[in-house]
């Protein structure tokens, strides 16, 4: 092989080694609260970091931050300040089972469209700055369809809607995926349904809600699967643990590692916007639109 080729294929490997790889971003959401979204959170985020996915959890849950009390962990620093300046992302952390990362959230926090343009640009600098890779982040969004729940959403590449055999939460369910189809052109879906007594519960429950999407919007829901109603997940809620440690074997943490496996045939995240300041660039843009619109 002639020199100049070599070299250009020494150079090419060495960008593609340097090059940051895409960063998969999965919003949690479920529309209403009590349906065990924020569980569902924090035993996938374990249960990908078991698989060897190297984990950053948000909890972005501004109202009622409850992830570090989950697994019984306390946060000194939260992304208050972080966004003040006083803290940079990496040194606010507090790490999880398997290695997981969290980035605790900053309860009372103004929603992203009212921080100043040099917060955003520190908030953007401050996951630009993080110095360990990130295959995959995953936010625990809040209860509701909030401006700033919308936002986090849009910012993401998948959504995950959490369900449970309640109507309020179907028809919440529904309320969220109408208003991310027509209002923010997101066209599909990935269902999970929880605290199921049976995994033909958790069938019917996915079937209600495609009966009412395919009958008015334009969506694909794509079932991942149920979470069965389980009493070692409330021990493990007791525990201040996630039941996918505390209780490998329990039909719940099977449960959740099998869904953790699933989101390994999702499509890849693309490159475009796949870094994780690009993350925050696209939800500070999801804000100001909402904000402009008055949605």
């Amino acid at each position: 092989m002639p020199a100049s080729s070599l070299k250009q294929d020494q150079a090419t490997g060495l960008r593609t080694m340097t090059r940051p790889k895409p960063v998969r971003v999965i919003a949690v959401t479920s529309g209403k609260g009590g349906v065990g979204k924020t569980n569902v959170s924090v035993n996938l985020a374990v249960s990908m970091a078991d698989a060897g996915k190297r984990v950053l959890l948000f909890d972005a849950d501004l109202g009622l931050a409850n992830v570090d009390v989950i697994l019984g962990l306390r946060a000194q620093y939260t992304l208050q300040h972080v966004i003040n300046g006083d803290r940079t992302l990496e040194e606010i952390l507090i790490e999880g089972p398997s290695g997981l990362k969290i980035v605790p959230a900053a309860s009372g926090v103004a929603g992203m469209a009212d921080l100043s343009p040099a917060q955003h640009a520190g908030l953007i600098h401050a996951f630009g700055e993080l110095t360990f890779p990130v295959d995959t982040l995953l936010i625990d969004t809040a209860a509701g369809i909030s401006d700033g729940v919308i936002s986090l959403i849009k910012a993401a590449q998948d959504v995950l809607v959490v369900v449970c055999d309640e109507p309020a939460s179907i028809t919440d369910a529904y309320a969220m995926i109408k208003l991310l189809n027509r209002e923010h052109g997101i066209h599909r879906f990935r269902v999970v349904a929880n605290m199921a007594l049976s995994a033909r519960e958790g069938q019917d429950l996915f079937k209600k809600l495609v009966r009412v999407t395919d009958r008015f919007l334009d969506v694909t829901l794509d079932f991942m699967g149920t979470v069965p109603y389980d009493e070692y997940l409330r021990k493990a809620i007791q525990r201040q643990r996630a039941v996918v440690d505390a209780y490998p074997r329990s039909k719940s943490a099977v449960a959740f590692k099998n869904l953790a496996q699933k989101t390994d045939s999702w499509p890849a995240p693309t490159a475009a916007g796949g870094r994780l300041e690009f993350f925050v660039e696209r939800l500070i843009q999801a804000s100001q639109l909402a904000e402009a619109s008055g949605l």
